[in-house]
């Protein structure tokens, strides 16, 4: 991976490295077997059921899993049946201790800042979400904190020494280890890529973000997929002035690797009457 150093103006930089003109996004290759699954919220017994059916090369969980035991441990069933599970975090996933450990215990298969070629697809991930108090990209503001480190150094320092052991295990810390910094972006954007997992969305969701589309583009991936607003929303419209293809996939809902939906998700079609795509703004020079 090549080291880029920290920017404060992340967004910035991407939407510049971006602006050589919006490409269409390149054709799909024949179609490889991977099956992309919305946020289990700590239910998965039907990802079990899909994977029995669909035989996957490879199942990718797009955050906010909530993992009760080892996330290695519980998806062993489906390993057994030859699919590989790869995952990126969510918001959720730091909610208690216990459920952000059982990710960390099996970092081979985090897709969390890096890009790893799965099934024979660059695939890169970027697990977590945007939190006012550490970045707001959409805002003309610099980010409170480049990085975990300098959130964690910033707080130790404000805490008396006896009482820091203690504090960094409180949840509000933890919290911070699923909040998306400008050192997360970095880690990706000098890299290429086919396809980009995110549990934050892009900006053709009402509730999405530019900075996402700067990445992917930055990138240069075809296929975006996002997780954690429990939706998926027809973003057909948008692709041309995205630059990529965009599918979210909803609460426990399965998607295959051309957006096809093979397990609709929970709340999919109350979503669907509440909820309409934006369309993306294309970038301009700042």
């Amino acid at each position: 991976m090549v080291e880029r150093q920290i920017d404060v103006n992340t967004s910035s930089r991407l939407r510049r490295s971006s602006l050589q003109a919006i490409p269409m996004p390149r054709p799909l290759p024949v179609t490889p077997h991977i099956l992309f699954a919305g946020d289990p919220h700590g239910r998965f017994e039907h990802l079990l059921e899909v994977v029995r059916a669909q035989r996957p090369q490879t199942l990718v969980l797009l955050g906010d899993i909530e993992a009760p035991v080892p996330l290695q441990a519980l998806m062993a069933p489906i390993e057994a049946l030859g699919t590989q599970v790869w995952f990126i975090h969510g918001n959720h996933d730091t909610d208690r201790a216990p459920c952000w450990d059982a990710l960390q215990s099996w970092p081979e298969r985090n897709l969390h800042g890096r890009v790893v070629e799965v099934a024979g697809v660059r695939i890169a991930g970027l697990g977590g979400i945007f939190r006012g108090e550490i970045w707001s990209p959409d805002r003309a503001v610099e980010p409170t904190f480049a990085s975990l480190q300098a959130y964690r150094e910033g707080l130790r320092l404000r805490t008396h020494p006896k009482h820091w052991a203690l504090k960094q295990q409180s949840l509000g810390v933890i919290k911070h280890c699923s909040s998306l910094f400008p050192e997360d972006f970095d880690a990706l954007v000098a890299q290429d890529a086919e396809v980009l997992v995110t549990h934050e969305a892009p900006s053709c969701h009402p509730q999405g973000f530019a900075a996402i589309d700067d990445l992917a583009r930055a990138l240069g991936v075809h296929t975006l997929f996002h997780g954690h607003h429990h939706d998926c929303l027809d973003y057909s419209g948008c692709t041309a002035a995205l630059g990529f293809r965009a599918h979210g996939v909803g609460l426990r809902g399965i998607s295959a690797f051309n957006g096809t939906v093979l397990r609709p998700g929970e709340l999919d079609a109350a979503r669907a009457l509440l909820r309409t795509p934006n369309m993306p703004a294309a970038p301009t020079a700042d």
